[in-house]
């Protein structure tokens, strides 16, 4: 396999597991309720460990906000779909956006390449 398919791999595994921590803080309720306190920390070490294993073949600053952008808005899914926390016009463009700078600087930018 191609290694920088290896590392967009290795990439949206840190992605879900970062998204599946910070929902865990959420049912944590503040660190009030041990399963999911100790499922955040989990997910957080999982996520930062895979992160750190996609640089090998991607640029900090593109697998950066490449992790950031798409957690977001993940986050902000799971947050309106799961949690039942409202969202509004304001809060979709700006969701957009992040998701547009994502794009450009996939394939309009030259940062992407290592």
């Amino acid at each position: 396999m191609h290694p920088v398919l290896t590392g967009l791999g290795l990439l949206m595994v840190a992605i879900v597991l970062e998204v599946f921590a910070t929902s865990m803080l959420q049912a944590s309720r503040q660190f009030t309720r041990l399963v999911p306190s100790l499922l955040t920390g989990v997910g957080y070490v999982g996520a930062f460990y895979f992160l750190a294993l996609s640089l090998r073949t991607i640029p900090l600053g593109v697998a950066y906000a490449v992790w950031a952008g798409i957690g977001i808005v993940l986050v902000a899914l799971i947050a309106v779909l799961v949690f039942r926390q409202p969202v509004d016009a304001a809060g979709v463009l700006g969701i957009a956006l992040i998701i547009g700078g994502v794009v450009v600087l996939n394939v309009f930018s030259g940062m992407a390449r290592h």
